[in-house]
């Protein structure tokens, strides 16, 4: 006879005693369940055999617990009601027509946007709202987040977005200013340092050290937004950092030009992950999100 899962009793005579002791009653708990006050009692009595123990005090008035039963009650009354919590949160999210996306204020503003407005266009339909955050804040109650990390350290669904490169960029009328052939004379311009307080995000200490540059460095300005950073980039203020992902529209309009050919390549990944409450339409954008970084 195959072993059962949990070391479980059968579910129906578990159900059976569970409303038997709520109601204190064979009776109540019979029409509540639709079936015999019989029933009911053949149920609790195998229940009671399996344990060698009795759940119930028959008297000629009813029933009363006894306190193993007692016990037994409370305990089973805490996993329905956790079940019953699950099964609401996922009815309510399979009928639910939106999508809420946690992200940081740079993927929301220089990639997943201009990306959403692309998704509207196809499905107008879903709602899609960001809850834009730099902080490292639980994002269990949204349907999707995206992150910047190593991807194998997780456990619940992802994919992969982009896998970037890193140059130094300045803006056109700075780059003509300051022309520069090599690290070493980069390193003697001012620097626009990104400050996030995530050790994933590389900044010029890291950058310049994966091109094997370790002599002295000129942080000019300190910021702890990387849109802001680029900003600073733009209004001639120095050379920032650009992730060619995220600045990708930068570097196609000439806002930001590259001071060198070297690159650096993230040693992480941008990646998105499906939360196990996501709604069908969430689940509709990971796909597309997805599908759209394939192309």
């Amino acid at each position: 006879m195959a072993k059962r899962l949990y070391e479980l009793p059968p579910m129906s005579a578990l159900v059976a005693f569970e409303a038997a002791a709520r109601h204190v009653s064979f009776k109540l708990a019979a029409e509540e369940l639709n079936v015999t006050p019989a029933a009911i009692s053949h149920q609790v009595k195998a229940l009671e055999a399996e344990f060698d123990t009795a759940f119930f005090r028959r008297n000629h008035r009813g029933v009363d617990l006894t306190e193993t039963g007692a016990f037994l009650f409370v305990a089973l009354q805490r996993g329905f009601e956790t079940m019953s919590e699950a099964v609401g949160q996922l009815r309510a999210c399979t009928t639910r027509d939106y999508v809420t996306i946690r992200v940081s204020t740079a993927v929301s503003s220089l990639w997943l946007t201009p990306k959403l407005a692309q998704f509207w266009r196809a499905h107008g339909d879903v709602s899609v709202t960001q809850i834009v955050s730099d902080g490292l804040q639980d994002d269990e109650e949204c349907d999707l987040s995206i992150h910047y990390g190593d991807i194998q350290r997780e456990t619940a669904p992802c994919e992969v977005l982009f896998h970037d490169h890193i140059l130094a960029l300045a803006s056109p009328a700075f780059a003509r200013a300051h022309p520069v052939t090599r690290v070493e004379e980069l390193a003697q311009l001012p620097l626009i340092n990104l400050e996030a307080g995530r050790a994933a995000w590389i900044d010029w200490h890291g950058w310049f050290g994966a091109l094997d540059y370790r002599g002295p460095f000129r942080v000019a300005h300190r910021v702890n937004n990387y849109v802001i950073a680029l900003q600073a980039a733009q209004d001639d203020m120095g050379v920032v950092l650009g992730w060619t992902g995220l600045t990708r529209s930068h570097l196609e309009s000439g806002r930001l030009v590259a001071l060198l050919p070297n690159r650096v390549e993230t040693p992480e990944d941008f990646y998105i992950r499906l939360h196990p409450h996501a709604s069908k339409p969430a689940r509709l954008l990971y796909g597309w999100l997805v599908g759209k970084t394939r192309q």
